[in-house]
């Protein structure tokens, strides 16, 4: 099995002992019955399968949020959304293939449908840029974004980055102002917005398209202001201690939704969504035609206050007195 991460070896090992029996099975000669071995095989290939998945820690939530056979943006497009047209350019600079966007629709809804985009192999990652933006690509983002907004159409924005991209380039051209103006102006869109984070959800890169009115996230997905492994080689000065890192940041989808930085969790079937990406697909549409619905049926005004006092509230702290105990 290609892409195979550390902890599906026995469920691998399973399936691999599972189509040797299959094999025999089918043998003109033998008198053996498989059948019963086959069924009990495939029991312990599902209960191995369920328990590892259903006992997943943050750092492996992660490893599975960065597969690379996980559906991205642009295989969400074509199987959730439908009548996709893409457009390109920010009008100022350039256009940035590691954001993509355009007109499309979800059941009888015209949307536009935004999302960062990363590549399979190492010739597409170099043309997306692997997956992390430049100005030029948030730039484009609010220029369809008020597209949108002009002719009422109601905005999803799909989240898959491990952040913007830090390089001199995007510095020179402004990266950090970049993503702060769509910070303001997605607050002020007048049209239902919805983010969902689909993989990766990065810093100020997933941050730039994620003011929304509601924002999902998939089961195996993280949001986070920084990655496990920066986050280790900063407080630990060792990237391998990664694990512990994604532990204590509280990036999980589960710790998101304690915490109110997400609204809704959608689940992927187990193995994660690169084992059924149709189901996920179907899922993720159910879920954002229904956040889409209970959003139509408010008012403007209603929605803007709802945005703005969504974000104010996120955020926790406790104060002490000197004299209390930690």
């Amino acid at each position: 099995m290609k892409h195979q991460l550390e902890f599906e070896k026995p469920i691998t090992e399973l399936q691999r002992k599972l189509e040797e029996l299959r094999k025999q099975a089918q043998g003109k000669d033998v008198q053996v019955d498989f059948e019963t071995e086959i069924k009990r095989m495939e029991e312990k290939v599902a209960e191995t399968r369920r328990q590892i998945f259903s006992n997943l820690t943050p750092w492996q939530r992660v490893q599975l949020a960065r597969h690379t056979k996980r559906p991205y943006t642009l295989d969400y497009i074509r199987s959730t959304f439908s009548d996709f047209e893409e457009l390109h350019g920010d009008r100022l600079f350039a256009e940035d293939r590691a954001m993509v966007g355009g007109f499309a629709r979800l059941g009888d809804h015209k949307v536009m449908v935004i999302g960062t985009q990363k590549g399979r192999d190492t010739k597409e990652n170099i043309r997306r840029n692997f997956g992390c933006a430049h100005p030029e690509g948030y730039r484009k983002a609010l220029r369809l974004m008020r597209m949108a907004d002009k002719f009422g159409l109601p905005i999803f924005t799909l989240i898959d980055t491990a952040g913007a991209y830090p390089g001199i380039g995007a510095e020179e051209r402004h990266i950090a102002e970049a993503i702060a103006v769509n910070l303001r102006e997605m607050m002020l869109l007048e049209v239902p917005i919805i983010a969902t984070v689909i993989g990766e959800g990065g810093s100020g890169g997933a941050l730039g398209i994620g003011v929304a009115d509601r924002v999902l996230i998939l089961e195996n997905s993280y949001y986070s202001v920084i990655s496990p492994e920066g986050c280790a080689a900063i407080l630990w000065k060792d990237r391998a201690a990664a694990p512990k890192a994604a532990e204590s940041l509280k990036i999980t989808a589960k710790d998101l939704l304690e915490m109110r930085l997400v609204d809704e969790i959608v689940p992927e079937p187990l193995g994660g969504a690169h084992n059924d990406s149709a189901t996920t697909a179907k899922t993720l549409k159910q879920h954002l035609l229904k956040h889409l619905d209970a959003l139509l049926k408010l008012t403007t005004t209603e929605r803007l206050q709802g945005r703005y006092a969504k974000f104010r509230a996120m955020g926790q702290f406790v104060e002490k007195t000197p004299g209390e105990t930690a």
